[in-house]
């Protein structure tokens, strides 16, 4: 039996590599427990507020956006990595 293992979020910028812990609902969660600040406003994928670059790797929504978002780019209020993401932040 295989381990499991938890995607690793790293953020351009700082080159920062954070670790998204079982039982959060979204990255944008992730990112807030490790006082990463983001712009947001619904928690939902209804604004768009908190739109961001996905430079690498792959996320699932739990449910599908009803903001805008151009290709390349996710809402991290309703999302969470599948893989290991880089994010333009």
């Amino acid at each position: 039996m295989a381990a499991s293992t938890t995607p690793t979020v790293t953020l351009r910028a700082t080159g920062t590599q954070l670790s998204c812990p079982e039982g959060e609902n979204c990255l944008l969660e992730v990112l807030e427990l490790h006082d990463v600040p983001v712009e947001y406003q619904c928690r939902s994928g209804y604004c768009g507020a908190c739109r961001m670059k996905l430079l690498k790797g792959k996320v699932a929504y739990r449910q599908q956006p009803l903001a805008f978002i151009n290709e390349g780019e996710i809402l991290p209020c309703c999302c969470m990595p599948l893989v290991d993401i880089e994010l333009e932040i």
